[in-house]
């Protein structure tokens, strides 16, 4: 398939010291078989699984623009308010890191199955909590610091969630398959973006005074509902073929994460730039654009909300055709077909916006999704390709999650805090733009000189090692 680096899963990828990636030997043994049904569920649990999670992780930067800020930090102004709640916002990322070391250590040693069953479980508990929690006027100073550790338990949770489900997906997909399977995973993004937002929408059309009192938590609450799903989804999958074939090849890592800090720290600095515009524009677009265009435009909740909710519906339809272009073409002229858009069409979206017109406002946020998002689509199939087998959960939480704590859990703090200090919008339109040039030079590296030649629906073709294939020079 052009455009992939799909090479079959027992082919263990070496890496040179200096931390790149050679092509596989082309003479290792045949990939385990997958089971296509099995392959398919695995490709519904992660994609579901990862609804749920994102759905408990979203609806707290939603409710941190709408109503945190007042309900737990009331002794400040109202814009000091929306800042606090955006830096408790952040601490949620601060911690994936260590949720993506500590649960990728078990991932890499004891399977991906329980991994992802154990992270679910958790994210559910901390998000159930945030909606029990009294608040400032109830408890005092103990609010906010509850609100805080509940925040760190999500982050260490989704910390360790994204690459077991990407992991789920990738290495139960056919040959060739790889990226479109990773795709899975992604899709949950945007889907549990979307229910987020439409549960704080349907919100709104009740008194701001129930809405305060007690209507923010329910949204918080229904995900046990959720979570309950999820898990009887995730018990029904086996444990990926990969992750079995290569338990049954070599010893366990001991601590994957010296390993691969030892081994592979150039894939992984230029992988965390690489996810940088996958994560973090989501939050300028959203998070930071629901708060400006609520507080200092002309916008109101509902009205605002809505226009993200069409938006997010657009990504969701969109989003998926960047694996299949991704695909289908050479990744990186892919990469630059799918970025170099959102140079123009992200600052057209806020000079849209700062119109105050809702339909103009809508456009913008639409043409400004579908870029970054179709990128998003091809990223974890891409990752998940970059390490061996034995510490790819380590490599890709990693990576992942510390372009997140460094890049997107700050947008909205940094977006806001921007604004304050120059009061121009065009501060935050140099972050975002800034966040997308970082990730087209470090994902251009990754895929430099690799040869593409496994095609799809075509048997035999295999990537060849030559000495111009690496990923990273």
């Amino acid at each position: 398939m052009t455009g992939t680096h799909e090479t079959p899963p027992n082919k263990r990828d070496h890496m040179s010291n200096n931390g790149s990636a050679s092509i596989p030997d082309t003479e290792a043994t045949p990939a385990p078989a997958i089971d296509p049904k099995q392959g398919r569920r695995a490709g519904t649990a992660a994609f579901i699984g990862t609804t749920i999670e994102w759905f408990d992780f979203y609806i707290y930067g939603t409710a941190s623009a709408l109503v945190l800020g007042k309900l737990f930090f009331p002794d400040v102004s109202p814009a000091m308010g929306t800042l606090a709640a955006f830096a408790t916002f952040a601490v949620g990322f601060i911690a994936r890191p260590l949720g993506g070391i500590v649960f990728g250590h078990f991932g890499d040693k004891f399977g991906r199955k329980n991994t992802v069953i154990t992270t679910l479980l958790l994210m559910g508990l901390a998000t159930v909590g945030v909606g029990l929690l009294p608040t400032y006027e109830q408890i005092g100073f103990t609010a906010p610091i509850l609100l805080v550790v509940l925040r760190i338990i999500q982050g260490v949770a989704m910390g360790g969630e994204w690459g077991g489900a990407v992991l789920i997906a990738t290495e139960f997909a056919p040959p060739g398959k790889k990226i479109l399977y990773g795709a899975f995973a992604q899709q949950g993004s945007p889907v549990g973006n979307l229910l987020a937002t439409v549960a704080f929408l349907g919100l709104t059309y009740m008194s701001a005074e129930n809405f305060g009192a007690w209507g923010w938590r329910i949204p918080f609450l229904a995900s046990a509902i959720l979570i309950v799903v999820g898990l009887y989804i995730r018990l029904k999958i086996t444990e990926s073929p990969e992750m079995i074939a290569a338990t049954q090849k070599e010893p366990q890592k001991r601590t994957p994460i010296v390993e691969l800090l030892r081994d592979h720290w150039k894939v992984v600095s230029l992988a965390i730039g690489a996810v940088v515009t996958g994560v973090a524009i989501t939050y300028v677009k959203t998070t930071f654009a629901l708060s400006w265009a609520t507080t200092d435009l002309d916008f109101g909740r509902t009205e605002f909300l809505q226009i993200v909710t069409v938006a997010l519906i657009a990504q969701v339809i969109i989003q998926p055709f960047g694996a299949i272009l991704t695909s289908k073409i050479n990744p990186r002229k892919a990469v630059l077909t799918m970025l170099l858009p959102e140079l123009v069409v992200l600052p057209l979206m806020f000079v849209l916006i700062q119109t105050g017109n809702f339909g103009l406002a809508m456009l913008g946020m639409v043409l400004a999704t579908a870029p970054h998002a179709m990128y998003y689509a091809a990223l974890a199939g891409v990752l998940a390709q970059l390490f061996p087998t034995m510490i790819r959960y380590t490599g890709i939480s990693v990576a992942y999650q510390v372009s997140t704590a460094l890049f997107a859990g700050t947008a909205p703090f940094l977006s806001q805090a921007l604004l304050g200090a120059t009061g121009s919008i065009w501060t935050v339109v140099c972050l975002g733009l800034g966040y997308v040039i970082l990730s087209l030079v470090c994902m251009s590296l990754l895929l430099r000189g690799k040869t593409w030649t496994d095609r799809e629906g075509e048997p035999g073709h295999r990537a060849e090692a030559t000495p111009e294939s690496t990923a990273v020079r």
